[in-house]
């Protein structure tokens, strides 16, 4: 996010193409992105879904099944209920919606399970598949299902650094951009000015935190911050040189992810104080590596505090539409 390769270079996008903001021309692997798996099958429940009158007042059986896509390694590691998913919580969710109030539609049914599941904590994902075995139809079916996918948002910490044209105006369009890309904007640093860290002779950085959600996954967020430094002019020509725009992923919902394209948490978030102090200043209770975020800014060297420094800047989130 500034001008070193501390700036979150070539160390956090190893070999990552570029994208669109529109993320066409990212790879969407990162809708996986690591994750595990939750399945709860052959949930059963009597229900009055139907666009036909006889459905509505005969009822009959439907079956649920819903798939989670989660990061199930700190539940692997402790042993511990609650760094899972309550399946027994899925199940009843499913269930009361299939016995609940009728929809036409069994899209209807499966988009609102879906999206109950993905509210639960923890929850990346949450596909509903509902099954229905006894729908009218005009030959002999086994089954009718219909699917539908929920994405619960992520919170995602971001770095925002320029050193070359008009750097708060860079940092501020990145931010109408972001908003635009549908990151939802939940909080915004001060603006920092910093000393550039290595490379060669440079202007000093104006750097800044986001804190936001989104409903993409790491692969694809990084495609649109890649998109978003291109639209600004970012040319990779000297490494740890001066930026036009640099944006970096910090932090992505706590999760951990070792690609060649992509590192999280930020593999030197937790070194640079021109990373900490914006971020301590507007999420200071954020874990990095095990420490709170503030304090990890304050252990630093006092050299390093020194080299940051507070401005009058601020950068406004777009306001909502």
């Amino acid at each position: 996010m500034g001008g070193a390769g501390a700036r979150c270079g070539r160390e956090c996008r190893r070999g990552a193409g570029g994208g669109g903001l529109d993320g066409s021309a990212v790879s969407e692997q990162g809708d996986a992105d690591g994750l595990d798996t939750i399945e709860v099958r052959g949930i059963v429940g009597f229900g009055r879904h139907g666009v036909l009158t006889h459905e509505g007042e005969f009822g009959q059986s439907f079956t649920v099944d819903v798939v989670i896509r989660a990061d199930l390694a700190p539940a692997g590691a402790s042993d511990d209920l609650a760094h899972t998913i309550d399946y027994g919580r899925v199940a009843a969710l499913a269930h009361a919606r299939i016995v609940g109030p009728p929809f036409a539609l069994i899209e209807r049914l499966a988009d609102v399970i879906a999206a109950d599941v993905a509210q639960l904590p923890g929850v990346v994902t949450a596909t509903a598949i509902v099954h229905k075995p006894h729908a009218p139809m005009p030959v002999p079916t086994a089954d009718v299902t219909v699917s539908r996918t929920r994405r619960a948002p992520q919170r995602v910490v971001l770095g925002l650094g320029a050193n070359l044209g008009d750097p708060l105006a860079s940092l501020q369009l990145a931010l109408d951009d972001l908003s635009t890309a549908g990151v939802r904007i939940e909080a915004v640093s001060p603006v920092f000015q910093t000393e550039p860290v290595g490379g060669p002779e440079q202007d000093d950085y104006l750097n800044a935190v986001v804190v936001g959600r989104t409903t993409v996954g790491p692969h694809a967020l990084l495609g649109l911050l890649h998109g978003i430094e291109a639209m600004a002019g970012r040319v990779r020509d000297v490494r740890w040189g001066p930026r036009t725009l640099d944006l970096d992923i910090l932090d992505f919902a706590g999760r951990t992810l070792d690609e060649p394209d992509l590192v999280l948490p930020h593999p030197r978030a937790a070194q640079r104080a021109f990373v900490l102090v914006p971020w301590a200043s507007v999420a200071p209770g954020d874990q990095l590596a095990g420490r709170s975020v503030l304090e990890r800014a304050r252990e630093l060297p006092a050299a390093e505090h020194a080299a940051v420094r507070r401005t009058a800047h601020e950068l406004h989130p777009p306001a909502p539409a």
